[in-house]
């Protein structure tokens, strides 16, 4: 008789054990369901981030090549500048009358000079004023009317070209663009920017386009 009380009590024993063991492996595999979802939810989400970091890396590279330039009657190449501006605030946030322009390097790094690139067969003259000023110096906002037309020589070829400059109301600047590791993009005021552009014809636009301000703020 000892031995069976002693053994109905074991087995009891057992039967606790074991129900507590399968309560405490069926949670943890609630838990484990939850922790795998919630991680097959974290690891589509990041996919979904790099997918998406991928699709504007790719919108953001510059393009290259010749093969959709627009030329001129004479062979130069149609090219196409804008003058991003803003006026400058303070550390509060108050905007000034003070008016700043941002310019960027040459490839060399050499000379400075307000965007600029070919004008190309699948894009109208203000859209290629946008994409310049995004490739190569970062800055989107609103493409105002255009500054005027001008006809320079290349040093390169010797033959004229054409040019385009529009003026760019910065809204945004990036902290990434595509030309960031070969140009070097600075904001200046009028007089530093006419001092170190490059381009006699990019002056020339600067100068209508501070025309062209004063008489907005003075209507």
């Amino acid at each position: 008789r000892p031995f069976y009380y002693a053994f109905n009590f074991f087995s009891i024993y057992l039967s606790y054990i074991f129900t507590y063991i399968a309560s405490f492996v069926h949670t943890l595999s609630i838990y484990n369901l939850f922790f795998c979802f919630s991680l097959f939810l974290y690891i589509d989400q990041r996919s979904f981030e790099v997918f998406m970091s991928s699709e504007k890396m790719v919108c953001m590279e510059s393009r290259s090549g010749r093969a959709m330039q627009r030329y001129n009657e004479t062979g130069g190449r149609k090219v196409v500048g804008c003058i991003p501006y803003r006026y400058k605030q303070d550390i509060d946030g108050n905007i000034s009358n003070e008016l700043e322009v941002l310019l960027v390097s040459s490839q060399k790094g050499h000379a400075f000079m307000f965007p600029k690139g070919g004008w190309e067969v699948d894009e109208s003259l203000e859209e290629a004023a946008c994409r310049e000023s995004l490739e190569e110096a970062g800055v989107v906002g609103i493409v105002e009317h255009e500054l005027g037309e001008w006809s320079f020589i290349s040093k390169r070829y010797g033959i004229y070209y054409e040019g385009h400059m529009f003026p760019l109301l910065v809204k945004e600047q990036l902290e990434f663009w595509p030309e960031k590791n070969i140009r070097t993009r600075i904001w200046m005021n009028v007089v530093e920017a006419r001092d170190v552009c490059q381009h006699w014809w990019m002056k020339e636009a600067l100068d209508m386009l501070v025309h062209r301000l004063n008489l907005q703020q003075n209507k």
